[in-house]
């Protein structure tokens, strides 16, 4: 008990209500992104559509080494982004060594607030717990990339019957958006990393920076130019 209250006492009640808008509309908009009936209408419904043309384009085919490149060359995408988390950690780790800097640095800004070693502590490790939570999204997806290697290895004929081929696709399709998605949920954590990069300047301007994160994804999921030549 003592130590919740040693949590919840560290930060003021607006930084508590800040801190609960980030993690409310980071979650909040992986369920509506992903999970939501709305989903099917933007970029991730439209992609998994492309998927299942592809994988049916793919058991078609008699050779699939076009298939097998293009399943690396996101899997190296993947690859570059899982190697990044890690430096950034790496980054962050270090920057933990360094806090008095920190702190004068912080003091410095003309719109930030006194702060304590300990505040920008419990700042410091929700980074890196954010960036921790987007490598182990970037290799989860890339494993799944790898498994959709395999399935491409072990194709049926495109002889075989429809329905064996159809079934593969899908199978295809299916571990492709599941990987897709654990992509765009490690690119998510990238972009509320920002978020919580406002929050050593201020409560204020981490609420801010957080609803503008929710309207450029927003924009670019289920309004952008992307969306509507995929569509087309």
């Amino acid at each position: 008990m003592v130590i919740f209250d040693r949590i919840f006492t560290l930060f003021t009640p607006t930084d508590w209500v800040a801190l609960a808008v980030f993690l409310a509309g980071w979650i909040g908009y992986g369920y509506y992104a992903d999970r939501a009936a709305r989903s099917e209408h933007g970029l991730r419904g439209v992609s998994a559509k492309l998927r299942l043309d592809w994988a049916r384009q793919m058991v078609a085919r008699d050779n699939r080494i076009t298939d097998a490149a293009l399943t690396g060359n996101l899997v190296t995408s993947v690859s570059f982004y899982a190697n990044t988390t890690i430096y950034i950690i790496a980054g962050l780790i270090a920057v933990a060594g360094t806090l008095d800097r920190l702190i004068e640095f912080t003091q410095d800004l003309p719109f930030a607030k006194q702060t304590t070693r300990q505040i920008l502590e419990a700042k410091l490790f929700l980074m890196i717990g954010i960036f921790i939570y987007a490598y182990f999204k970037f290799t989860w997806a890339l494993r799944q990339y790898n498994f959709l290697s395999i399935l491409i290895g072990g194709a049926p004929p495109n002889t075989d019957a429809r329905e064996a081929l159809e079934h593969h696709a899908r199978k295809y399709a299916y571990l492709s958006t599941l990987a897709g998605d654990e992509f765009n949920s490690g690119i998510r954590a990238y972009y509320f990393g920002f978020a919580a990069l406002a929050w050593f300047a201020g409560p204020g301007l981490f609420v801010a920076t957080t609803l503008l994160i929710l309207a450029v994804l927003w924009r670019r999921d289920f309004h952008s130019r992307t969306l509507e030549a995929l569509r087309s």
